[in-house]
């Protein structure tokens, strides 16, 4: 009896304003979930992490990685901004841990926001071949993404401590302005940057066409563009210039249209005039890659009956283009060679009155 009524004592003790028994509670109050916390992170987390390591789906990755990183800490900022409300303490200490944790919670914000982002940008806004390659390229906008968002994290915790951030504000609106005016240029590469991410009009690798620039995408970068031209050379050229031109992109092509025109002399008799679409016709026709389309007797030129053929090739490669242009040109040759065909070229017939 003695011995209860010295452990009731005990917990009814005073230590700087609060009893034994509260800060007992205030512990329990922080430990116990804590612990259930721990455990339920070692068997059920853990073992649904493995679950989803063998699945290709993003988002769930993307949800345990936010769960571990902001959701966690914030339950064990939670459980202790509790627990310590539970004490009886002074107001400039409890002012102090009230201050904390508007920084934490802001912080912990940030870093939510920038995941999000950064999951939106680099892992869902990225598909296709190229995605290792467009990924690395996105990540260098995200820098300045994360700027921005950490100046503004910092303004908003400096206006909940009660700090007068308009004049802060103010001055960043002007700065921001006159830098916007000094770097107009690099910001519309910026924003330029931004659009061919996205807009995706091509990518590393392909060969493109704009103005009298011809070459294969070597590095896409936040200012410029680096180009390996055909002779060797590297062409640097600003974003801006590229999303304002007409760009043609050769590599996106699935197949390639040809025309070509041919002319035969005047002296050609009309069934050999109509046999040329179908020798023609037959020539593509045998060729692998090709896809004939029409052979036409199209014009009555100055010096040649002129024919209009069109035919396909499968596929970008140019070589592969050049080689089936090639065969059909000897082809074409040969055949009119033995069918007795004759080819025009420029010639003038000069009469002479006597």
């Amino acid at each position: 009896m003695f011995d209860f009524f010295q452990q009731e004592s005990f917990l009814d003790k005073v230590i700087f304003g609060n009893t034994v028994l509260r800060y007992l509670v205030s512990i329990g109050m922080f430990l116990v979930p804590a612990v259930l916390l721990f455990v339920l992170n070692k068997f059920v987390v853990s073992r649904i992490k493995k679950w989803i390591s063998k699945s290709s789906w993003k988002l769930d990755d993307f949800a345990v990685d936010v769960f571990e990183k902001i959701v966690y800490p914030l339950i064990y900022a939670g459980l202790f901004f509790l627990a310590f409300n539970n004490l009886s303490v002074a107001g400039q200490y409890k002012a102090l841990v009230n201050k904390t944790g508007i920084i934490l919670v802001t912080i912990f914000a940030i870093r939510a926001v920038i995941m999000v982002l950064n999951f939106m940008i680099v892992k869902v806004a990225v598909k296709g071949e190229d995605d290792e390659i467009r990924a690395k390229s996105m990540k260098g906008i995200m820098g300045l993404i994360k700027m921005v968002i950490w100046i503004i994290g910092i303004i908003l915790v400096l206006d909940n401590l009660g700090y007068k951030v308009s004049a802060v504000v103010a001055g960043l609106g002007i700065g921001g302005i006159a830098v916007a005016l000094a770097a107009q240029a690099v910001l519309g590469d910026l924003f330029s940057y931004i659009s061919i991410m996205f807009d995706k009009p091509f990518k590393i690798g392909d060969f493109i066409i704009f103005d009298d620039v011809m070459g294969t995408v070597e590095n896409v970068g936040i200012k410029t563009t680096r180009i390996s031209s055909l002779s060797g050379e590297e062409i640097v050229v600003s974003n801006s210039a590229l999303t304002n031109s007409k760009v043609k992109n050769y590599k996106k092509m699935v197949t390639r249209r040809v025309l070509f025109k041919l002319g035969v002399v005047y002296g050609t008799p009309k069934e050999k005039l109509e046999k040329i679409p179908v020798i023609i016709g037959g020539i593509i026709t045998a060729i692998s890659g090709a896809r004939f389309d029409r052979a036409h007797f199209s014009a009555y030129g100055d010096f040649s009956l002129n024919f209009e053929v069109v035919y396909y090739v499968e596929g970008n490669d140019y070589n592969k283009y050049m080689d089936i242009n090639q065969e059909i040109n000897f082809k074409i040759y040969e055949a009119f060679e033995k069918e007795g065909i004759e080819f025009a070229y420029p010639t003038q017939t000069l009469y002479v009155k006597k």
